[in-house]
């Protein structure tokens, strides 16, 4: 399944946009996040030379509808709010694509890790358009469990060769010192081993090509 790692631009319009462009120095880290009915709820931790400030701040916002101080150091505050104005959460809700938490806001932006289907990344994609958020795609990668694409025998032969140190630089073992550990032919050790590595090397190749030529998720300036 793909992993996008997409870096968003936060919206002057969007409150913790402003807010946060107004203290470039401030990190807010949203550690959980939800969209209600009618707004969102959020658990940030702040952190800040000037906290209290950032949070009077903060609290001015029309959008910010209810702050509970949860905890709070010189420097640091940790929050629960609420918000009438969840635009962020609003393309991932829309999309129902999973968004890893906890992420961070910093300086208007904010890096975001999801992992869809590419139906469901290419739908977040026209989301984020859709409400005027901007963003870059950093990667988009395919993940592919090993045991996903090899048999059983050819990935316990790999995970072995691994651990053994067939595949170190200089080798660790030789294929007939494998072969014997295993206690099978070595001409069955080597054939089994090519066929595990080229559906991995061709496995890789064509993640490779999707990622080279994928407009699935293009970024917008």
């Amino acid at each position: 399944m793909p992993n996008a790692e997409l870096t968003i631009t936060v919206p002057d319009r969007v409150w913790i946009g402003e807010l946060s462009r107004k203290y470039p120095d401030a990190v807010f880290e949203i550690l959980t996040a939800f969209p209600k009915d009618m707004g969102g709820v959020a658990l940030a931790e702040i952190t800040h030379s000037d906290v209290g400030t950032v949070l009077q701040t903060m609290n001015g916002y029309d959008e910010v509808t209810n702050i509970d101080l949860l905890q709070q150091t010189s420097d640091n505050v940790l929050v629960q709010f609420e918000t009438s104005s969840p635009l962020l959460l609003f393309p991932v809700r829309e999309a129902g694509t999973p968004l890893e938490l906890p992420f961070t806001v910093t300086d208007g932006t904010v890096d975001w890790e999801i992992t869809a289907t590419r139906e469901r990344l290419s739908l977040l994609a026209d989301q984020l358009r859709e409400f005027g958020i901007t963003f870059d795609v950093k990667s988009i990668t395919h993940q592919v469990e090993m045991t996903q694409l090899l048999s059983v025998k050819q990935t316990e032969l790999m995970e072995r060769a691994i651990e053994r140190g067939y595949y170190d630089t200089p080798r660790r073992v030789t294929l007939t010192e494998l072969a014997e550990d295993v206690d099978i032919a070595k001409s069955t050790c080597s054939e089994t081993l090519h066929r595990a590595e080229e559906k991995i090397i061709k496995q890789f190749a064509t993640d490779t090509n999707a990622i080279e030529t994928n407009d699935m998720v293009s970024p917008t300036k």
